[in-house]
């Protein structure tokens, strides 16, 4: 698939299920999706391996925009990119934008063919100013 994949991680595993079940119904199967949350023990959290699984899972030569909720998610996709190594992690962009309205924006500029920077400038729109 040529259109950028699309990573939702979330501390919590039903925010991240919920925000990628928003995206799959926004525009179908036309992105790369995938989706991790929590802490492998069923609490909150994110996992540096589980965030490289859904990269790979969501995983397209446009690139991997990924959506994080907060701080500690944001680290751990920035170790699990650094952990992937070149040359795929200059394909992938760690994305600090509401979490929601952001995955489901970034999801359909990219369903249209939109770049990577697109695809991130556009959920940064939606960032706070």
């Amino acid at each position: 698939m040529s259109n950028v994949g699309i990573v939702i991680v979330s501390h919590s595993p039903l925010v991240a299920e919920g925000t990628a079940d928003m995206v799959r119904q926004m525009v179908g199967d036309e992105v790369p999706l995938a989706w991790c949350g929590g802490n492998g023990h069923g609490g909150l959290g994110t996992n540096v391996e589980a965030i490289m699984s859904a990269i790979d899972k969501a995983w397209s030569e446009a690139g991997v925009a990924i959506l994080v909720d907060l701080g500690g998610a944001e680290t751990n996709s920035e170790m699990a990119v650094e952990m992937i190594g070149e040359p795929r992690a200059q394909k992938i962009i760690v994305c600090n934008a509401p979490i929601v309205e952001g995955a489901v924006m970034a999801a359909t500029e990219a369903s249209g063919g939109a770049s990577l920077r697109e695809v991130v400038a556009t959920a940064h729109e939606l960032s706070p100013s």
